[in-house]
């Protein structure tokens, strides 16, 4: 019986890194489209903010 709780627990240690790295993997994804998005779209805000900056 103690195997069996043993082989339990072990289980359930593995979920909780699972869920690390899932969590891990979907802030690297929004790294990426943050970064992405900036690359495209840099020129643009950085015209918006040169015209606010302007009129300040």
């Amino acid at each position: 019986m103690s195997m069996f709780s043993a082989l339990i627990a072990s289980f359930r240690h593995e979920e909780e890194g699972q869920g690390l790295a899932e969590y891990a993997l979907i802030l690297a994804l929004i790294a990426i489209v943050a970064i992405v998005a900036l690359l495209f779209l840099g020129g643009q805000v950085s015209g918006i903010l040169n015209t606010v900056g302007k009129s300040v």
